[in-house]
């Protein structure tokens, strides 16, 4: 980073001030708009369409995938806040940014990679769906981190006086309603929340996630429910694009990549991914076919201040099968670092949700499933088959072919932590992972953090890396080039 004119040392500033006030500039944000779009007594935002009123079988919500759609009516914000973008020392400013934060503070994993686009949402509806296209993850970092910068930078105290409530902010302005996905660009992440739910004592508990900022660029420092991830496909390939459209897919991905440690390189640059062949993934869905899995679909919602779009699920996994398949949760993983659970129950959820900064999906998520928590647990029949096969990319469904994929090749059956805070592990069965490359990385050092009684261990040299302890001979999946695709 080179850092060589006043505007970018005040784009900095802004920026080192929405890092850490984070949560607080996300509550002042969400008071911006009136409070009956505020969800579940969160920050977080949504229309009456996205707020369904009973948990939604994940299998019940249909995806369409559209290749043509108009672009956003806000992409380019030059011509209505060109201030948020700095000016280099020679005068020219810059263009996007996403170029700002790659060249003055970009976090380690900041990709403008492939994503599906939200055109539409109705999760209320007799027909829930979602409907998308294609998309970038820059495009909707390039109008979402400069809303978020003109709220902090209207809002950044000036010497002693309290930090100021903006009422007046040009780019939010015309972007209008934050959930309007004609407004501009946005991918949803698909965020769940992980129940381990032991029937016999009828108790149920969950993981968390702290967002490590050195390492992303949404929620760093805040925490979060795991996994969430983009809804993107795992690849550039042309196969992907048809192959990973399912949210069940794209979260048995994040589910590895979160929970467990595996790299998010799944091969699929060579062949697209084979779901049934892949252990792990074959393990969750048959137990989502017989109801020791429930998937359901809580809502949709966006962020107060960066206008990001969360799909909020939950997932109720039996015990013994959690035990089986997680026993041995990651460490850390790419983002951040994994926390042992802790009870679902109201006071747990009620103290965490008013006491530390949770995401503002984080936080809805949580508040609306502790309200339906009988009916999560045990009150709604197991998703059935709509959520166990990959429907047909054909005309009959609304979705437009996509090139080069035959239909018939789709198978159908704290600041810096000073330790590691680490929680307490059982031992799991250690036969479901798939690790195409393992490699290592360097472990981050930092403070401990706050939330519940967590265990220090040493540093280990292990990012992106599985356990140890597991036995790579039974980590990978059948290899990439044998899965069934024609050209």
């Amino acid at each position: 980073m080179s850092v060589t004119s006043e505007s970018e040392r005040d784009w900095l500033r802004v920026h080192a001030y929405l890092s850490r006030d984070r949560h607080d500039l996300a509550v002042r944000a969400a008071a911006w708009y009136p409070a009956a779009d505020q969800v579940a007594g969160t920050p977080l935002l949504a229309p009456p369409a996205w707020r369904p009123r009973f948990p939604v079988p994940l299998g019940d919500v249909r995806l369409e995938f559209r290749a043509d759609a108009p672009a956003a009516r806000v992409t380019d914000i030059t011509g209505i806040a060109p201030d948020l973008l700095p000016v280099r020392a020679d005068g020219t400013r810059y263009r996007r940014y996403s170029d700002v934060v790659q060249e003055l503070a970009s976090p380690a994993l900041f990709e403008n990679r492939l994503t599906y686009r939200l055109l539409d949402a109705d999760l209320a509806g007799e027909d829930p769906h979602l409907t998308f296209t294609r998309g970038r993850f820059f495009d909707g970092v390039d109008v979402g981190g400069p809303a978020a910068h003109e709220f902090a930078r209207a809002a950044l105290p000036r010497g002693d006086d309290p930090p100021a409530t903006p009422r007046r902010l040009r780019l939010r302005d015309a972007i209008g309603a934050p959930w309007d996905p004609a407004a501009r660009p946005g991918a949803i992440a698909a965020g769940a929340l992980t129940l381990r739910y032991d029937r016999a004592a009828g108790t149920a508990s969950f993981p968390l996630h702290w967002r490590d900022p050195a390492r992303v660029g949404h929620a760093g420092g805040m925490y979060q429910v795991i996994p969430v991830g983009i809804f993107q496909p795992s690849g550039e390939a042309p196969w992907n694009e048809a192959n990973d459209f399912d949210l069940w897919r794209g979260m048995l991905r994040e589910f590895a990549e979160e929970l467990l440690g595996v790299d998010e390189d799944h091969g699929s640059e060579r062949a697209p991914i084979d779901y049934d062949r892949w252990p792990f993934a074959r393990a969750m869905t048959d137990a989502l076919r017989d109801g020791r899995i429930r998937a359901y679909c809580l809502g949709l919602g966006a962020d107060p201040l960066t206008l990001a779009l969360d799909l909020l699920t939950v997932v109720v996994i039996d015990a013994p099968l959690f035990d089986e398949l997680f026993g041995e949760l990651a460490e850390r993983n790419a983002e951040g670092i994994v926390l042992k659970p802790r009870p679902f129950d109201e006071e747990t959820i009620t103290e965490l949700t008013t006491r530390e900064p949770v995401q503002a999906a984080g936080a809805a998520l949580l508040r609306l499933a502790v309200e339906q928590r009988a009916a999560l647990l045990d009150g709604l029949p197991a998703p059935l088959a709509p959520l166990l096969k990959v429907r047909p990319f054909g005309a009959e469904r609304g979705v437009f072919p996509v090139s080069r994929i035959h239909p018939g090749a789709v198978r159908q059956p704290a600041e810096d932590l000073g330790r590691h805070a680490l929680p307490q592990r059982r031992e799991p069965r250690r036969v479901f992972l798939r690790v195409p490359h393992p490699a290592g990385e360097q472990a981050v050092a930092g403070e401990q953090l706050g939330l519940g009684p967590l265990r220090l261990v040493d540093q280990r040299d292990a990012a992106r890396r599985v356990p140890d302890q597991v036995d790579h001979r039974q980590l990978r999946v059948a290899e990439p080039d044998r899965a069934a695709v024609l050209d």
